[in-house]
């Protein structure tokens, strides 16, 4: 399990850095300094969704819908592999099957949020009710992935801790 997380890990640390060095950026300019959606930790009301789609370029929403989403269609799953290899290994019990739960709700709500942005991106109309479901499973996300790191970083103390 230590040889599966240390490569899920670093591969999803490689596209992290990519979106993060490269397409994160490239979005922020397209649409005047706002952020992404995906960077909107918790969630993003109507008016907020209006004002990014409405300031993205043209440009920034064919890259956010190919170039990032594409990206992103890797991430959510190799970031769950590697808590859960993590859990695995350095869990016994329950709470090693509930955070691999929390690490898998993780990546679904990942790629559900995925789904919704790209149906704003290409919607003619976008509705209050569209960016809701969106808005909350970025929030999703965002509280299973913190829960999950948490953990993680917990764990690898105690890890440090118990080896001195």
């Amino acid at each position: 399990m230590a040889r599966l997380f240390w490569i899920s890990f670093l591969l999803a640390g490689a596209l992290y850095a990519t979106m993060g060095l490269w397409s994160s950026p490239y979005l922020l300019e397209e649409a005047d300094g706002l952020p992404m959606f995906d960077l909107r930790p918790l969630g993003y009301t109507y008016d907020e969704a209006r004002a990014y789609l409405d300031a993205l370029s043209d440009e920034g929403r064919v890259f956010y819908l190919t170039v990032q989403q594409r990206l992103d269609m890797a991430f959510p799953g190799l970031l769950a592999l590697s808590f859960v290899a993590a859990f695995q290994w350095l869990l016994r019990g329950s709470m090693r099957w509930g955070l691999s739960a929390v690490a898998v709700l993780s990546a679904g709500a990942d790629y559900l949020e995925n789904m919704r942005v790209h149906g704003l991106l290409i919607a003619d109309t976008v509705t209050e009710q569209m960016v809701a479901d969106a808005s909350l499973a970025t929030l999703i996300k965002s509280v299973s992935v913190t829960v999950c790191f948490t953990a993680l970083l917990v764990l690898f103390a105690r890890a440090v801790w118990n080896r001195r």
